[in-house]
């Protein structure tokens, strides 16, 4: 069978995660890498692959992984979806979800291509479980406690803004899906610490939490990329009250993010033109291997 032909656009902590994933994956094989610069800079291990600033310079690419901020998946994706190439992103802002995939499905399928949005693991695997713990009870109460740990999407919009070198911005659950922002900042010399804070308060990836901005002056002495979640559910099956599920993990965020992304590329080949979130996707289309042999193993 041939291999999936997959490209990674951008190449930071998501990026190297995806490469390692689509690596490990004997059904994929990884064309080239989309960035900027259109070379491998100082990435030694890209010195293998065949990186391009156009991703119609790799040939035939049958999914692009999207290894990119959330704001500007929207941009990379249509012009993507418009070449006829199908895309999966980890898209992370939940308000704006909808909006994505009612916007990204029609130029989907006039590319005649997938788009699998928001493939991260929450949102997207995290999504799926919730799904199915509705599912178990559909009626009842779930809650989402994200962390303790590093949120790669708020970090990097908290290192975005104006006189900030280097941001991480720790999630801290304070339980029923209540969370608090720890977000550290390095700061360029004789960036006003003040104009900093009030810019990042105001952004809507924070506006919404108890958020703390906390100066430091180096983010490589704390920096940590682990991340966790527990999700718990109490509810009703049926008539039948007082059943409570529990879901939890403790992980490498960018490593499992990349994972979810090269699992949906993999799933995105057997949709039909359109746009997917996860819980849309049949499960077993994130897996390797023949369905027969899947059912035997794992139903």
């Amino acid at each position: 069978m041939e291999k999936i032909k997959v490209a990674i656009v951008g190449y930071g902590n998501i990026g190297k995660y995806s490469l390692d994933a689509v690596l490990a994956a004997s059904d994929m094989e990884c064309v080239g890498v989309v960035r900027r610069s259109g070379n491998a800079g100082e990435y030694r291990e890209l010195q293998d692959f065949k990186v391009v600033s156009d991703i119609r310079d790799l040939g035939k690419v049958d999914v692009a992984i999207l290894a990119t901020p959330s704001r500007s998946v929207k941009e990379n994706a249509e012009k993507y979806l418009k070449m006829g190439i199908s895309t999966v992103d980890s898209f992370d802002i939940h308000s704006q979800i909808w909006d994505l995939r009612k916007d990204l499905d029609p130029i989907a399928k006039e590319g005649n291509a997938v788009s699998i949005i928001s493939a991260g693991w929450d949102p997207g695997s995290d999504s799926v479980v919730r799904a199915l713990m509705e599912a178990l009870a559909p009626k009842g109460i779930s809650y989402t406690n994200f962390g303790p740990g590093r949120s790669m999407g708020h970090s990097v919009v908290a290192k975005s803004k104006e006189g900030v070198v280097d941001a991480l911005s720790l999630t801290i659950p304070k339980g029923t899906g209540l969370h608090r922002r720890m977000v550290y900042v390095q700061l360029e010399e004789g960036a006003d610490f003040d104009q900093v804070t009030a810019d990042i308060l105001a952004d809507p990836y924070f506006s919404s939490d108890e958020t703390h901005v906390i100066r430091v002056g180096s983010i490589d002495d704390i920096n940590d990329v682990g991340h966790g979640v527990a999700m718990a559910r109490k509810g009703v099956s049926g008539k039948t009250h007082n059943q409570l599920f529990k879901f939890s993990m403790k992980i490498n965020n960018p490593a499992l993010t990349g994972q979810v992304l090269v699992s949906c590329a993999r799933a995105a080949v057997k949709q039909k033109p359109g746009c997917y979130t996860m819980i849309e996707i049949p499960v077993i289309d994130l897996l390797e291997g023949e369905p027969e042999e899947l059912i035997k193993r794992l139903v």
